[in-house]
């Protein structure tokens, strides 16, 4: 799943392309595109016509468009783009041939590039959602990323030392740290030098500091990137790929020497995924099952 830096590479694309233009018409195809949205597909199609893009806004791995205008002048309302498993917000000619799992069609009426959503997997989608101070009602609950002007460092620290659970599951909840996922939570841990499993209150708050600033670190290293690409389900909204998959240190590189000390990379089952971690450099909790 996209994780901040692959959805901060969406979120400029669209911002550049999109934002400041009126949208003429859309054309959603199926339903699940817009389960989300309860009156429909046909409904939501309806309240985006006429409705003029004000910008591109993420927090975290959220991303959604902020609108104005249309037909009934609803103030201050966005549009979620959920881009699931294998979303792909692509800007697109006209007259390019339709790709065989495009979902959403967005045109303009400048009729310039139109955008179009596909989705492989159907797990992402759109829905419309008021906004509060900018934000979406449904985001408002998920805590300031390393990148957001409001991020507070020394707050984040404090919650997390006060968690008795495994630092990597901390860091995964976005309600106190959002943007990371799986793969810079691995790559943060071993930055830091520290086992995924280690109970968060356990580490001192230098420590859950330099882990944060390492995730901020390689976040905006694989940003610089263009995110991380394993296959061609994650691209920018050209439909270029990231490359930052070519500079990771633990995160898929099981059975690998270490970067940092040459032992072997381990991979360990992790909730319903996985993590990889160095046996020497991360050194595993005692009690826990080998």
């Amino acid at each position: 799943m996209p994780e901040l830096p692959e959805v901060e590479v969406v979120r400029r694309g669209l911002a550049d392309h999109v934002s400041g233009r009126t949208i003429a018409a859309v054309t959603l195809t199926g339903e699940r595109v817009a389960r989300r949205h309860v009156p429909g597909p046909r409904d939501l199609e309806d309240r985006l016509s006429g409705r003029t893009v004000t910008g591109a806004h993420r927090r975290g791995k959220y991303l959604w468009l902020a609108l104005a205008g249309g037909p009934d002048a609803v103030p201050d309302e966005g549009l979620i783009v959920h881009l699931g498993m294998s979303g792909q917000m692509l800007v697109t000619d006209p007259a390019d041939p339709v790709a065989k799992h495009t979902h959403g069609r967005v045109r303009f009426t400048d009729e310039g590039s139109e955008l179009r959503f596909v989705d492989q997997r159907t797990f992402g989608g759109f829905a419309l959602a008021d906004l509060v101070d900018g934000v979406p009602e449904s985001v408002a609950h998920i805590g300031r990323d390393p990148f957001d002007p409001e991020y507070d460092h020394a707050a984040a620290v404090l919650d997390i030392k006060r968690r008795r659970s495994g630092i990597k599951r901390v860091l995964l909840n976005q309600t106190v740290v959002s943007g990371i996922g799986n793969i810079y939570a691995d790559e943060a841990l071993w930055r830091a030098g520290i086992h995924g499993e280690r109970l968060a209150s356990t580490l001192t708050k230098p420590a859950i500091g330099r882990l944060l600033d390492h995730a901020r670190d390689v976040m905006a290293e694989a940003l610089a990137q263009g995110g991380t690409s394993f296959d061609a389900l994650y691209v920018n909204v050209n439909g270029a790929s990231g490359y930052f998959d070519r500079s990771l240190s633990a995160y898929g590189q099981e059975g690998r020497p270490c970067p940092r000390c040459g032992a072997t990379m381990r991979r360990e089952q992790f909730m319903n995924r996985s993590s990889t971690s160095c046996p020497r450099c991360q050194v595993r909790p005692r009690g826990l099952p080998r």
